[in-house]
């Protein structure tokens, strides 16, 4: 290699190493690992090394170094991801996004998936279910895009139009959906009563004022009878996760109703939320029904109710993404989108990365793409006959 070859793979690999240094390995080395991670990056110089000299073709540095910087952030968690310049400038500015949306909320498994398609949402009367493959975005291939870009890209003005290809599990054909972006409504919280004491609460967003729409919903269940509640968080991803929290103290007298956690116990981004003096108005036997579209703010309200013996879980294995990400600046004006926290329920055990176990394990059933609902809901199903059961 030349000098000057030298000099640039220097100056473009500056950023990869401070963000290996912030994404762990020097972490490894703190801990007693210093030879291991070190090993690392030598193995890293040496490949940089070696594709730019022996690649078939002239390698564009600044490409390839921007590739392997998204690959380090991917490695981390679906959420953490590299910025680029004009990434970086929006999330500093605080420019807000654009008001419509899809209703869809993703994860990223090779390319960009569905973690739930919010009830009513231009997603959800498309067809789009957990799970499904995003390929494409206005003809941009998600292959290499990350969780953060593919969300900004499905914003827009309301009315504005965005074209999804999709595909559902082993299918061969893709399906392309052109999708009218709207303004979502609030928390929509719904609530009826399934019997002469069992009540049914649907809560498809944890968006600002589902806790207000959460206590009129469970007071007109209560006067109208309900001695029990089963409450839907299937294919519920929306949120802050502070507002599943908020909406765990209607039924938590006492206890931890769970923990945020940095990477040790002195980070000061170690928080323990309790419940307070006047929580836990609500005391009815709960059932809380998940899937694995289950995610963040709801999983967190799921938690604080297992953990505090205020639920039974009833359905799938959720999806496990109760983290916290802040922006940490990179030389040259880009930046890292970083998973600094993570959220573990009153156990001590994390909700990030694990999800939570049902007590009763239930599948809800594949549907092909475009064919109808199933005529048996299984899940709420086997939630309601569990009432019985402790009725008799």
């Amino acid at each position: 290699m030349t000098l000057r070859t030298r000099l640039s793979v220097m100056l473009v690999s500056t950023p990869v190493l401070a963000f290996v240094l912030v994404g762990g390995l020097m972490g490894q080395a703190s801990a007693g690992n210093g030879d291991q991670a070190f090993q690392h990056l030598r193995v890293f110089e040496e490949v940089v090394n070696l594709v730019l000299s022996n690649y078939v073709e002239e390698v564009k540095i600044d490409r390839a170094m921007e590739g392997a910087m998204r690959g380090l952030a991917e490695g981390l968690d679906p959420d953490s991801a590299y910025l680029n310049v004009k990434q970086t400038r929006e999330v500093e500015t605080g420019a807000p996004l654009p008001d419509g949306e899809v209703g869809i909320a993703l994860t990223r498994q090779y390319y960009l998936r569905v973690v739930a398609a919010r009830d009513g949402s231009p997603a959800a009367k498309a067809g789009l279910q957990t799970g499904d493959y995003v390929r494409v975005i206005d003809g941009r291939p998600t292959r290499d895009m990350s969780v953060f870009e593919g969300t900004r890209l499905l914003r827009g003005q309301p009315g504005s139009k965005v074209t999804l290809t999709v595909m559902r599990g082993g299918a061969g054909d893709p399906h392309e959906l052109v999708l009218v972006r709207e303004k979502p409504a609030g928390p929509g919280v719904s609530g009826r009563m399934l019997g002469p004491e069992a009540g049914y609460i649907r809560i498809p967003a944890f968006r600002a004022g589902v806790v207000e729409d959460l206590r009129k919903q469970l007071t007109a269940l209560s006067r109208s009878g309900a001695a029990a509640l089963i409450i839907d968080v299937r294919r519920t991803a929306e949120g802050p996760l502070e507002n599943g929290i908020a909406a765990a103290r209607l039924f938590v007298k006492t206890g931890t109703l769970a923990r945020q956690t940095g990477r040790d116990a002195t980070d000061p981004a170690a928080v323990e939320f309790t419940a307070k003096p006047g929580d836990g108005e609500f005391q009815m036997p709960v059932q809380v029904l998940v899937t694995a579209g289950t995610s963040g703010a709801a999983e967190v309200f799921a938690a604080a109710l297992a953990g505090n013996k205020r639920a039974t879980l009833v359905g799938e294995h959720t999806i496990g993404r109760a983290g916290l990400q802040k922006l940490v600046k990179l030389q040259e004006n880009r930046g890292l989108w970083l998973t600094y926290a993570k959220f573990v329920g009153p156990d001590g055990v994390a909700i990030q990365g694990k999800g939570l176990e049902p007590t009763v394990a239930v599948e809800e059933p594949d549907v092909e793409f475009g064919a109808p609902a199933p005529d048996k809901d299984v899940v709420l199903d086997a939630a309601i006959e569990r009432l019985k059961k402790k009725a008799a």
